[in-house]
């Protein structure tokens, strides 16, 4: 059985506004485990919950009610901060916000060399985590002249110097293009499906979740589906009402199935969508044939 790197059990969250007697809940007791070496991709609307949940899982918040544990440690337990930090890094939506150095080697090395890792240790750290994220060309390029994916993908590599057994990405493709989303999502599932890292990713964009091991949908701060993209998706209308769209490839074949066609809602890539349509077209000849004969 997996180890569980994330427990989530019933937190509740609810930012203090000055002034307020009572401020809206952004989580309602949401119950949530992660486990290790798992691909999961976390979607909603905006205003959904999907940051601030990210942000419960590495103690950037704390919950009002409920418990966050990280690999067993309580994350209110002030003495095990450090400890959590270290076992699950993070990434946010703005690679900027999280460049501090003038040079991209150095960047990657500030957080191990702020954990106290020996400096021998770091630099094969920074070599190895720029490796990962496929940038080992720019180790001596100033990061402010970079494009925004390659920013992006130094923002994890500075993360992933870290070592840590888990990376929670909050809609780190938001502010970059085509090209740069998938620069990024090739990085995470690398990291993934080579390294073994446990990977959270909060996301707004429907082909990004589907290549996950498995979806949270949430909704009003609360968890309204889970499970594998194959299976979520299925529900096009239920998905749409919650103000999401579902990949272009389960909505065209949610469009022929309602035009009559017998096609499968669980064909998520362009070759398993292409192969279910050529197979019901055969389908649909072959009992043409039996029809006339």
């Amino acid at each position: 059985m997996a180890n569980r790197m994330i427990e989530i059990q019933n937190v509740s969250f609810a930012y203090q506004e000055e002034g307020e007697q009572k401020s809206p809940q952004v989580l309602d007791s949401v119950s949530l485990d992660i486990e290790e070496g798992t691909f999961v991709a976390v979607l909603g609307h905006n205003g959904s919950g999907k940051s601030t949940l990210a942000k419960h899982m590495n103690a950037v918040l704390l919950p009002t009610g409920g418990t966050v544990y990280v690999d067993g440690i309580d994350t209110a337990d002030d003495d095990r901060w450090l400890d959590v930090r270290r076992t699950v890094g993070m990434v946010f939506q703005n690679p900027d916000n999280q460049i501090v150095a003038n040079v991209v080697e150095e960047d990657v090395a500030f957080a191990p060399e702020n954990l106290g890792v020996p400096p021998e240790e770091i630099r094969q750290r920074v070599d190895e985590a720029l490796r990962i994220v496929g940038m080992s060309n720019y180790v001596q390029h100033a990061p402010h002249l970079l494009s925004g994916g390659q920013k992006q993908r130094v923002a994890i590599a500075g993360v992933i110097a870290m070592q840590p057994r888990c990376i929670v990405l909050d809609e780190p493709t938001a502010m970059l293009d085509p090209i740069g989303r998938q620069e990024v999502m090739e990085t995470i599932l690398r990291l993934n499906r080579e390294q073994g890292t446990t990977v959270v990713l909060i996301t707004h964009h429907m082909d990004e979740a589907a290549q996950a091991d498995r979806l949270v949908v949430m909704d009003h701060g609360k968890i309204v589906a889970d499970g594998p993209p194959k299976t979520v998706f299925q529900d096009v209308e239920g998905i749409r009402r919650l103000g999401l769209t579902v990949p272009d490839t389960v909505g065209l074949l949610y469009e022929l199935k309602q035009r009559g066609m017998d096609v499968p809602l669980d064909a998520l890539s362009e070759d398993e969508c292409a192969d279910a349509i050529v197979r019901a077209l055969r389908q649909g000849k072959d009992e043409q044939v039996g029809t006339s004969d």
